[in-house]
C-alpha cells in the first residue's frame, strides 16, 4: 500500500524563501517515491509576532468577542502565506502541489477564538488531492467554527493541525521539523552533554510537554495518544533520525528515567483555613476553570484540629495576580481565612516509563536535592513521574544533579 505522511515545518524551517525552497526540495524527495505527503507549515519566522503586535494596537477593544474572533483572522494570515509560497515552491521542483487554507478543508474548530480547539476534520477534500497526485499543504494554526468563522488553534497550533491530519487521514507517520534534532534527556542549552533520545513512549512524551519541555505542545501528544499516531520529531536542518514516538516496543528495557523536565514560570497559591465541607474544591476549582486558568499540582491537607484544611496549588507566573483576585472574591462565600500567593517559583520532574516496575527513583531524587541544599515545597507524583516544586533560583543546579544522578549523560540506554 501506498505510504501517506503527515510532515510539519515550523517559523525557523520556513523562515524565508531560501529555506523554503530547501524544505520544498527535501518534500519532493519524500514524494519520489510514491508517497503521499501532507504538509503542514507554520508562519514564517517572526511574522506572527509582528501580526499579534499590529492587533494589540487596538487595546481598547481587548476583552470583547469581536476582537477575539478579528484576532484570529490577523494572525492565521502567516499561514496562508507560507502554504501558497510552500506550493509554488514544489512547482518550481516540477512536483503537482495545492495548497487548502482551513476553512476550505475544512477543519471545524469550537469557538472558543484565540484557542480553539479542534472537533472534526473533513477528509475528502484532501483524500481527493492526493487521490490525483497532489502534494497538499494545509497551514497549522487555523479552522473554522460551525458558525463560519476563521479561528486559531492557540500555541503549538500547528503541531496540533499536523497530529489532527494525521489521525483523519490516517497517516502512517507525523513528523514534527525543528530546529532541534529531536527530544534530548533535558535541555542542551543548560546541560551541555544532554543526549538526544532514540524513542519515548507516548506517556513519557506528554509528561514532559506537560511538565517544561517546549519540543511538542500538549494538545498535540494527547491527540497522538488518542488516536494512536505515531509521531517523530526530528531536524529540518541536519539529515538525521529523529525521536520516535510510539507505543510500538522497541526489545530494549525502558530506562528507569528517560528525561529531568523543568518549567520556571510557575506561581504557588495557598489558602489558608478552609472549612472541610463537602463541595468547597469544586466551587473554588470551578471558578478558576470558568476563567480558563490552567491549574497543575495541587496539594491538600487537614490543617487543623478544628477541621479546617490547606490547598496549595501552582498555576502559570502569568495568571498568579489574576488568581489571587478571583480567590478574594471567594472568600466571604467559603469563608478561608487568607490567600497568598509566590511567583519565584520553579517546577523540576523526573519523567520515565522504568519507575512503574523500580523502587527508590523518588529517595535518589530527594536525596540529591538534598545534597545540593535544596529544599522541596510541594511534591507530585504519577506512575511515570515526580515533580517538585522549588525556589526559582535553584532550577539550574537541580537540573544539572539530577540528570548527573540518573546517569542520563553520554551513551547510556
Amino acid at each position: 500500500m501506498t505510504q501517506r505522511l503527515v510532515v510539519k515545518f515550523g517559523g525557523t524551517s520556513v523562515a524565508d524563501l531560501d529555506r523554503i525552497r530547501v524544505v520544498a526540495g527535501r518534500v519532493a524527495k519524500m514524494a519520489g517515491d510514491g508517497t503521499q505527503i501532507i504538509v503542514v507549515v507554520s508562519a514564517m519566522s517572526g511574522q506572527t509576532n509582528q501580526l499579534v503586535e499590529w492587533t494589540s494596537s487596538f487595546g481598547q477593544l481587548h476583552n470583547s468577542k469581536s476582537f477575539d474572533e478579528e484576532y484570529d483572522v490577523v494572525v492565521s494570515s502567516g499561514e496562508q502565506v507560507t502554504s501558497g509560497l510552500m506550493a509554488l515552491a514544489l512547482q518550481e521542483l516540477g512536483h503537482k502541489a495545492k495548497s487548502f487554507q482551513g476553512w476550505q478543508v475544512p477543519i471545524i474548530t469550537d469557538a472558543s477564538h484565540s484557542k480553539a480547539r479542534v472537533q472534526d476534520i473533513d477528509k475528502e477534500v484532501l483524500e481527493n488531492a492526493l487521490a490525483e497526485g497532489y502534494v497538499v499543504i494545509v497551514p497549522g494554526f487555523q479552522g473554522i467554527t460551525e458558525h463560519g468563522r476563521v479561528s486559531t488553534l492557540g500555541r503549538g497550533g500547528s503541531d496540533t493541525t499536523a497530529v489532527a491530519l494525521a489521525a483523519a487521514l490516517k497517516a502512517d507517520r507525523c513528523d514534527i521539523y525543528t530546529d532541534v534534532e529531536g527530544v534530548y534527556t533535558t535541555d542542551p542549552r543548560l546541560v551541555p552533554d544532554a543526549r538526544k533520545l532514540d524513542r519515548l513512549t507516548p506517556e513519557e512524551m506528554l509528561e514532559m510537554a506537560s511538565l517544561g519541555s517546549k519540543v511538542l505542545h500538549t494538545r498535540c501528544v494527547e491527540i497522538a495518544m488518542n488516536y494512536g499516531v505515531k509521531l517523530q520529531v526530528l531536524s529540518s536542518f541536519i539529515d538525521k533520525p529523529g525521536t520516535l514516538i510510539t507505543d510500538e516496543e522497541s526489545g530494549v528495557e525502558k530506562p528507569v528515567v528517560s528525561s529531568v523536565a523543568f518549567s520556571k514560570n510557575e506561581a504557588k497559591v495557598t489558602i489558608y483555613q478552609i472549612p472541610d465541607k463537602p463541595g468547597l474544591s469544586a466551587r473554588i476549582f470551578g471558578k478558576l476553570a470558568e476563567e480558563n486558568v490552567n491549574v497543575d499540582t495541587i496539594v491538600q491537607i487537614i490543617a487543623d484540629q478544628d477541621r479546617h484544611t490547606e490547598i496549595s496549588f501552582t498555576v502559570g507566573v502569568h495568571d498568579m495576580q489574576r488568581t489571587q483576585e478571583m480567590l478574594e472574591v471567594l472568600r466571604a462565600e467559603i469563608g478561608f481565612s487568607h490567600v497568598s500567593a509566590e511567583g519565584n517559583i520553579a517546577k523540576v520532574s523526573i519523567i520515565g516509563a522504568g519507575m512503574q516496575s523500580h523502587v527508590g527513583v523518588a529517595q535518589k531524587m530527594f536525596q540529591t536535592l538534598a545534597d545540593n541544599n535544596i529544599n522541596i515545597e510541594l511534591i507530585s507524583t504519577s506512575e511515570i513521574k515526580v515533580s517538585v516544586l522549588i525556589r526559582q533560583e535553584h532550577t539550574d543546579l537541580a537540573v544539572k544533579a539530577l540528570h548527573d544522578a540518573y546517569g542520563l549523560s553520554g551513551s547510556g540506554l
